[in-house]
């Protein structure tokens, strides 16, 4: 009977063994991220790691995402909204809140950046910030030295925004992002007024500085100018800070002889946060928290950055980045630089309205 017994306990134990590697194997998640914006062996750690299937799909828009997001059943366990995006998906009901208990990594984020989230996420409630970065000046030092002379003011939007200095600028090329939620905000802030002004007769001041310096402006678009700035085809963009560092890089690379730099003007800039978020809909909610957690480890954050080029709000995650990035102020901003940095809202569709308006005046330059 003993020998019975111990064969029977351990054929139950094989068993339960059996059943408790099946059920590992069927965990999963199904993730919805920007194309190339993760490192590879993150992912394959996390899956060796946890046991977790990881279904990883990607998008090339936030308009992309929010279309997959209003049909009210995605299919994802965890999505990478923008944070002016998130903002409004969180009013339409689309996520379910974060549950702060299964993320005890969570206080690994830095409060004054949380606290410039909370513009688009009150309470930090639903999104985990992953990446962030800010809109503000890359160029040529050479070509712009040469229009403007060694005092070029580098470090200001007067560069870009004093039609005097465009006038001579645009002989070397001068682009911005074709974006009037980026651009007009920038604009009305330089003149002092609110960067997300529900005031019309705001954007007519702003529409009026930027028709003081449209002939001068190359073009607008969202992704060309990253190219061009690293092969010497323009010599200033307003663009996303960790596409200079990329681009920089790509040029001494190249060895085409380009230098590539870039400012985060005095007067601040626009602040943008890549969130990762939770659909209502999802499915693995426990694999989502898990995942998360995961990604809020110093350890596994930092060559996440060192391989995107933008910094993460994970304060010791920080101390552990290339300095190349982490030691950049115009990259990763300094706690009084953060001061002057602000978030873009939605507007209300009204103003919204007004807004599209004055980017169309803008860009058709009449």
């Amino acid at each position: 009977m003993k020998n019975f017994h111990s064969l029977f306990g351990a054929t139950l134990c094989g068993a339960a063994l059996l059943v408790g590697s099946a059920m590992a194997e069927t965990r999963e998640l199904r993730v919805y991220n920007w194309a190339d914006y993760i490192l590879p062996q993150t992912l394959k750690d996390f899956q060796q790691q946890s046991g977790i299937k990881l279904i990883w799909d990607t998008f090339e828009t936030n308009e992309a995402l929010e279309a997959k997001l209003l049909t009210g059943n995605s299919g994802y366990d965890l999505v990478v909204p923008s944070n002016m995006f998130l903002d409004t998906q969180i009013k339409a009901g689309v996520f379910q809140k974060l549950d702060k208990s299964k993320l005890p990594n969570w206080k690994n984020l830095d409060p004054a950046l949380l606290k410039l989230l909370e513009t688009n996420d009150p309470g930090n409630q639903y999104g985990v910030p992953y990446m962030y970065g800010t809109v503000l000046i890359g160029f040529n030092p050479d070509k712009v030295k040469a229009a403007l002379g060694a005092d070029a003011p580098v470090d200001s939007w007067d560069l870009v925004f004093k039609p005097e200095n465009m006038e001579k600028l645009k002989q070397c090329g001068v682009a911005m992002l074709d974006a009037p939620n980026e651009i007009l905000p920038l604009a009305l802030h330089y003149l002092g007024l609110p960067p997300n002004s529900t005031n019309p007769a705001d954007y007519d001041k702003a529409t009026e500085l930027m028709m003081s310096i449209r002939p001068y402006v190359t073009y607008f678009h969202s992704a060309k100018y990253m190219t061009d700035i690293a092969n010497g085809d323009i010599c200033v963009a307003i663009g996303y800070s960790g596409s200079f560092y990329q681009f920089a890089n790509r040029a001494k690379e190249a060895g085409n002889g380009v230098n590539v730099e870039w400012r985060l003007p005095k007067e601040g800039a626009p602040i943008w946060f890549d969130t990762f978020a939770i659909p209502v809909s999802a499915k693995n909610v426990e694999e989502a928290h898990e995942f998360l957690n995961n990604l809020l480890d110093p350890k596994v954050i930092a060559p996440i950055s060192d391989f995107l080029g933008y910094p993460n709000p994970n304060t010791p995650g920080m101390l552990l980045v290339d300095k190349a990035i982490s030691a950049n102020a115009d990259l990763t901003p300094t706690a009084e630089a953060q001061k002057t940095l602000y978030s873009v809202e939605p507007l209300p569709q009204k103003v919204e309205r007004v807004r599209t308006r004055a980017w169309t005046k803008i860009k058709s330059g009449s």
